[in-house]
């Protein structure tokens, strides 16, 4: 069963129709509810995190899940590292003993700052200013581990006195631990016929800049005001993510995962002018070296929908959050492999019939000609959805998912 998982995915992402639709399943605080833990356990407790992805995966299995990833993206330490990339992919993702020990500050965590049923949250912020741009273009690498962490992880302040010193020496060992148990997490699924498919990890250039330099906000208006130092920001930070997301190869993964944050925010305009140029850059030099793309196009991508061509024809998978995969598979049909489809509000507040509709007309509509993985519009399910509309939805893709 786990070489049979895979190779529908690879498959899929070949453009071809394998035996039956793969499905990208849930994640989230339905995964902890469902192993009768709370949210802040499977935060701090790696061991009990693992006990709740098997036991959620056992029940609820598919070709692809995030279901024991518990943290919250930081890719400022990976950044940093990027030229050692044996340390840089395990520091994408902030846990809740890592965020302890650095104190940062774009996470809350459930049982610290968030009740100990919360989800986990990423905490955008202000850590660049204007002025600071040229000294980011000339080394971003430099500026991130010199500006940026002291400013955003408490406990690195000083980066180089004694505290900052131990701080480092803890998180290494933290990392180290956290390393095995993951390889041992991923036994544990392998067993239960689930490719775990460890992947690398990219992020959009401009992405970067907004998410962990300059906020949102600030990041729209300098394409206003300084137009021409972000575009030189977004081209000097290439590199060092292209370095980052390579080490995919060496994991012997065939997909990077890109989590697309702007791209709902900016005009066709600015999208092409800004944003698109870097993450294309990206995408086609990580395929030319035999590594696809997974792309996660947040909110609603309509509108650049069609710049996805300008990719080579199989580059990878484009999953879509709030775009109807209907027209995405019209658009992108021989080209690109779209994933997504299901709503997470039907399953958290619909009925089994429901699901189980929803499911077969929306398979029949997307699944000839292949190239198409069913996922969750939003993978991460709140610990109150009700079972049995989960249950309906992956007994739908059994009755309705084979070729």
């Amino acid at each position: 069963m786990l070489q049979k998982r895979r190779e529908r995915l690879l498959a899929a992402a070949e453009l071809k129709e394998p035996d039956r639709v793969p499905m990208m399943g849930f994640a989230g605080d339905i995964v902890a509810a469902y192993a009768g833990f709370t949210s802040y356990e499977v935060h701090y407790d790696f061991d009990k995190a693992r006990q709740a992805a098997v036991k959620f995966l056992q029940d609820f299995p598919s070709e692809m899940s995030l279901a024991g990833l518990f943290g919250v993206n930081n890719f400022v330490p990976a950044l940093i590292f990027s030229d050692s990339p044996d340390l840089a992919q395990g520091l994408s993702i902030v846990s809740g003993p890592v965020h302890d020990i650095l104190k940062d500050k774009y996470s809350r965590f459930p049982g610290r700052e968030l009740s100990e049923n919360s989800s986990s949250q990423f905490i955008g912020g202000t850590y660049m200013q204007p002025e600071e741009y040229d000294e980011f273009i000339a080394d971003p690498v430099k500026f991130s581990f010199e500006k940026v962490l002291p400013r955003t992880a408490e406990n690195l302040k000083d980066i180089c006195s004694p505290k900052a010193m131990a701080t480092m020496i803890r998180l290494g060992m933290e990392m180290s631990s956290q390393g095995e148990k993951t390889r041992a997490m991923f036994a544990d699924l392998m067993q239960l016929g689930i490719p775990p498919l460890p992947m690398g990890f990219g992020y959009a250039p401009l992405d970067y800049i907004a998410d962990y330099l300059r906020d949102i906000p600030n990041l729209i208006m300098d394409l206003r005001n300084y137009p021409e130092k972000v575009k030189a920001a977004a081209e000097a930070t290439v590199e060092p993510i292209f370095n980052l997301a390579i080490t995919a190869k060496a994991m012997g993964s065939p997909f990077v995962f890109f989590p697309l944050h702007l791209n709902e925010y900016l005009s066709p305009r600015l999208y092409k002018e800004f944003y698109w140029p870097t993450l294309k850059e990206l995408i086609v030099r990580l395929l030319d070296e035999g590594i696809k793309s997974h792309v996660f196009f947040e909110g609603r991508h309509d509108a650049h929908l069609e710049t996805i061509l300008e990719l080579p024809k199989g580059w990878g998978i484009a999953y879509f959050e709030k775009t109807d995969v209907r027209k995405a598979k019209k658009v992108l049909q021989g080209h690109t492999c779209v994933c997504g489809g299901l709503r997470a509000s039907l399953v958290i507040g619909g009925t089994p019939e429901e699901n189980d509709r929803y499911v077969k007309e929306l398979l029949e509509e997307v699944m000839p000609g292949g190239g198409f993985i069913l996922a969750p519009d939003v993978a991460a399910l709140p610990r109150e959805t009700p079972i049995e509309n989960l249950r309906a939805v992956y007994e739908a893709v059994e009755r309705y998912g084979y070729y």
